[in-house]
């Protein structure tokens, strides 16, 4: 009888830590990891080339299980016709916004990769329907924007094509589809790490704060087919003037970068969100799981918890997909 009562005590605990605990990568493809948290559900995308999908789960280490919803596919033709990249879902004044990356099926190319934004007034962002908003008027081609809000303002971040590089440019938001004039540039590649695979590259640009100290911009720098793609990252005092570029620093060296005894390669493009208790930070990225991987569906999405050195972000080393984590906080069963 006691041996029985061991064995289903065991059981009952291998059980709970099996619950607890998840290995990365946490979907077997996808670039351009994108999460947000909601009324206690996690919505999660990722680049697909050909439509935007969303996954809705209550527990993000258990994407493998979820069945994602195609909410979008791009029109025939047109300027948003071809390459939709790096969608991202943010919920902003009541409504759900898209924000995505496409180009021209009859003029592909960087002239003519620009960000769109699609409206959804629904509740829930995998049903009602999305709305074409068009074309983010800024003022150059460019990818992968980002919204966030900041002691009462509304800005939008993109990497913008300039010359044969591609740097950062923030503006005001007049509205979630509409830019104001001011579009600054805050940041162009000027670092040795920021040139790898024969390109100098700034994409993916995220927003990150803790406090009322400091706020972040972290960024994946050098081309993304390139074993050496990183993440950099701008900081600039929470009370700054945030379109003037004398109020941003860079970091000397990439902040979270390969790690080949990880067996992790070129990770970058993230995203952030927190545990939903709200205690823990963590970050979302894609990576690939051997060197000269390059840039295609090989990528695999990942998460990991980071932490705080006072008031800056430390994301540490990318862990090994054998490395087992513990799940967010105040994730329930």
């Amino acid at each position: 009888m006691r041996y029985a009562i061991l064995c289903v005590c065991a059981l009952i605990s291998f059980r709970s830590l099996a619950q607890d605990t998840f290995t990365n990568p946490l979907l077997s493809s996808g670039a351009d990891p994108w999460v947000v948290y909601k009324d206690g559900y996690f919505y999660y995308t990722n680049t697909l080339g050909n439509r935007i999908s969303l996954w809705k789960t209550k527990n993000l280490q258990h994407l493998k299980q979820v069945s994602p919803v195609t909410v979008w596919t791009p029109p025939p033709t047109g300027p948003n016709s071809k390459a939709i990249w790096a969608p991202e879902l943010h919920f902003i004044d009541g409504k759900w916004y898209l924000y995505y990356t496409a180009t021209d099926v009859n003029n592909d190319g960087d002239d003519s990769r620009y960000v769109f934004v699609l409206e959804n007034s629904s509740s829930d962002p995998l049903s009602g329907k999305w709305v074409d908003k068009g074309k983010m008027n800024t003022n150059h081609s460019g990818l992968d924007g980002s919204v966030f809000e900041h002691q009462g303002n509304r800005y939008f971040i993109y990497s913008a094509y300039v010359g044969p590089q591609s740097v950062l440019v923030i503006a005001p938001m007049k509205n979630p589809w509409t830019l104001a004039d001011q579009q600054i540039e805050i940041a162009r590649p000027d670092k040795p790490w920021e040139k790898f695979g024969g390109r100098q590259i700034l994409e993916g640009p995220q927003f990150l704060t803790k406090n009322e100290g400091k706020v972040f911009i972290v960024y994946s720098a050098s081309a993304c087919w390139a074993d050496e793609y990183a993440l950099g990252m701008l900081t600039a005092d929470a009370k700054s003037d945030l379109l003037k570029p004398s109020s941003w620093s860079k970091s000397e060296e990439p902040v979270f970068r390969q790690s080949p005894e990880s067996s992790v390669y070129a990770p970058g493009h993230n995203s952030f969100f927190k545990s939903p208790d709200g205690k823990e930070y963590w970050i979302l990225y894609h990576a690939n799981a051997g060197p000269g991987m390059g840039c295609d569906h090989r990528r695999s999405p990942r998460m990991q918890q980071f932490h705080w050195k006072g008031d800056t972000p430390d994301f540490g080393i990318p862990l090994k997909t054998d490395s087992v984590q513990r799940v967010p906080s105040s994730l329930k069963y």
